[in-house]
């Protein structure tokens, strides 16, 4: 079975096609990209957004967010492979000067100071366990805009999320094998 070789879907780097490290990600398919995609359209603009991508993989859902308008976009990504892959196919959409790479644990990245962000993406591989991603969510909401929103990607058997104190989820859809769960914070 050969990888999956992911592309942008629409606006600016549409029809870019991205490499994929061999074995150590899973890409999200172009038909759960877009779902996304339209998901948050119907919900913000996405013009100017500051994304934050969390397991980064290839970097495709950055840089799908990227080509429909976000400003910037950090990847965090710990395997070196995958992010020097992620680096690559950054330079093959031109985007250096809007996206960059830490190539660090999700974990370290959370508990450091840093920005916030508009819209994160959240897609750890499906076998960390629901306490870890629950963990992970609650680390998260100090690194959150107000308005911003959290697409959470899981296994379509995978437990609920617990969504921390100011996280509301909004969406919760099946697309074959994974489960795409979307969340905003709440004013006040």
């Amino acid at each position: 079975m050969g990888c999956i070789m992911p592309r942008i879907i629409a606006g600016e780097f549409r029809g870019r096609r991205l490499a994929a490290p061999a074995d150590s990600t899973r890409p999200t398919s172009d038909r759960v990209r877009e779902a996304i995609a339209s998901m948050l359209a119907a919900r913000m603009d996405p013009a100017g957004a500051r994304v934050l991508d969390l397991y980064a993989g290839t970097g495709a859902l950055a840089l799908e967010a990227l080509s429909r308008g976000a400003s910037t976009a950090v990847l965090v990504e710990s395997d070196r492979k995958a992010a020097r892959v992620i680096t690559e196919n950054i330079a093959a959409c031109r985007a250096e000067g809007r996206a960059r790479v830490v190539t660090r644990t999700v974990d370290a990245f959370l508990s450091a100071p840093g920005g916030v962000f508009d819209v994160v993406f959240v897609d750890p591989p499906y076998e960390v366990g629901a306490d870890e991603v629950d963990a992970l969510l609650a680390a998260l909401r100090p690194h959150l805009a107000p308005d911003a929103w959290v697409v959470l990607e899981r296994g379509s058997r995978s437990a609920a999320p617990v969504w921390p104190a100011g996280l509301e989820q909004v969406a919760d859809k099946d697309y074959g094998d994974t489960r795409v769960l979307l969340a905003t914070t709440l004013a006040g």
